[in-house]
C-alpha cells in the first residue's frame, strides 16, 4: 500500500557542496527503514552512493563501523566534512558502487543509487551522476542486485530505495535469484521533483507514466542473506 511521505527524519545539520545530492524524500524514506533495522555498535555498515553522507552519519550515531562510497569527488568531500562536523568516524571512499570494498562483508548495506530513467547514457561527471541511470533507470540497480549477496554477512540486510518507475518486481526478482530473501519494506507517494518534471513528456511518451499521473512512487526494498 502506498502512503504519502511521512515526516522527515532528523538527519542532523548537513552541508552539501554544489552539485552534491542533498537529502530528499527518498533519503528520508530510506532513513526510516534504516532506523527500523536498528544499526548498533559492533555492526559493519556500508552506505553506497552516499551523496551528502546523511545515511552514513545516521548509522554512525549508533556506534556502528560505517563505510561510505560515492563516485563523485564532491560527494566524498562533503561526506568527510559532515562526518568531521558531527564528530563521527566514517570511512569515506571514492569509487563505483561496491568496488572499493570488494571482498569485504557487511551486516547492513544501505543505498540510494541513481534511478531516474534518462534519454541519454549516464555521464561520468556533473551533478547528473547522482540521478541519471539509463533508459530504464536500472543501470546502477541491477549491478547492486548482482553484488549485494557477496557483500553481506549471513543474516546481513540490504536496504535499497528507488522509484516505482524502475520496477520493484524486477528488483525483487533479481535479488531473490541471487540468493537473498527480498520484500518491499516501504512505499511512499511524492510529488515529482525538478528532474522528473522536466522529463514528464519523455516519460509519458515511453509509457512509464500515464497522462494524468502527477506523483511518483518511491519503494524501499529489504533483502536479507540467509
Amino acid at each position: 500500500m502506498t502512503t504519502t511521505a511521512a515526516p522527515p527524519v532528523d538527519l542532523g545539520r548537513l552541508w552539501t557542496l554544489p552539485g552534491v545530492y542533498a537529502p530528499q524524500a527518498d533519503t528520508h524514506l530510506l532513513a526510516r527503514a534504516l532506523q527500523a533495522e536498528g544499526p548498533a555498535a559492533g555492526m559493519d555498515v556500508l552506505d553506497v552512493c552516499t551523496g551528502s553522507g546523511a545515511l552514513a552519519l545516521l548509522a554512525a550515531r549508533s556506534g556502528a563501523r560505517v563505510s561510505a562510497i560515492d563516485i563523485s569527488r564532491r560527494a566524498v568531500l562533503t561526506t568527510r566534512l559532515n562526518a568531521a562536523r558531527a564528530g563521527h568516524r566514517v570511512r569515506v571512499l571514492r569509487g563505483d558502487l561496491t568496488g572499493p570494498v570488494l571482498g569485504r562483508r557487511f551486516h547492513l548495506i544501505v543505498s540510494n543509487p541513481p534511478y531516474v530513467p534518462a534519454p541519454q547514457a549516464p555521464r561520468a561527471h556533473g551533478p547528473q551522476v547522482a540521478w541519471d541511470a539509463g533508459l530504464r533507470g536500472r543501470q546502477a540497480l541491477d549491478r547492486i542486485c548482482a553484488h549485494a549477496h557477496d557483500a553481506l554477512h549471513p543474516n546481513g540486510v540490504l536496504l535499497l530505495v528507488h522509484s516505482g518507475l524502475c520496477g520493484a518486481e524486477e528488483t525483487l526478482a533479481r535479488l531473490t535469484a541471487s540468493g537473498l530473501r527480498a520484500a518491499v519494506a516501504g512505499r511512499a507517494s511524492v510529488p515529482f521533483g525538478p528532474v522528473m518534471t522536466t522529463r514528464l513528456p519523455w516519460l509519458r511518451a515511453r509509457g512509464l507514466l500515464g497522462p494524468r499521473d502527477d506523483t511518483e512512487e518511491l519503494v524501499v526494498i529489504r533483502a536479507e542473506r540467509p
